[in-house]
């Protein structure tokens, strides 16, 4: 079996962070600062209601990964969405597309 994965690179990802953060530590993290905090939500949602400064990237959107491509891989992202699902699985995907250091604020916007 090693000797497949060995073969077919099923290797872990190497220095990734993806850091569940509650809303107090994610609210000291990004007021009054310029990160790169990414709300996952539906344009819908986003427009009832976001935290001041995040872009929308819709987790459904066919161009969700283009957009995160846009962004810079190597500085920290903050992600949230409406419960804390949609942006749990954001950042295992950001993970994969080669992001470092992500933040994820646990339980969404609904505890924020």
């Amino acid at each position: 079996m090693s000797f497949l994965s060995a073969i077919f690179g099923n290797k872990p990802q190497q220095n990734v962070s993806i850091t569940v953060l509650s809303t107090n530590d994610f609210k000291s993290q990004i007021e009054g600062k310029k990160v790169q905090l990414i709300d996952v939500r539906t344009p819908n949602e986003y427009k009832s209601g976001h935290i001041k400064g995040a872009k929308n990237i819709d987790f459904f959107s066919i161009q969700f990964k283009d957009e995160f491509n846009k962004l810079n891989k190597g500085k920290p992202v903050y992600v949230y969405c409406r419960s804390g699902s949609r942006s749990r699985q954001t950042a295992k995907e950001l993970a994969l597309m080669g992001f470092k250091e992500i933040y994820d604020l646990k339980g969404g916007i609904l505890n924020y």
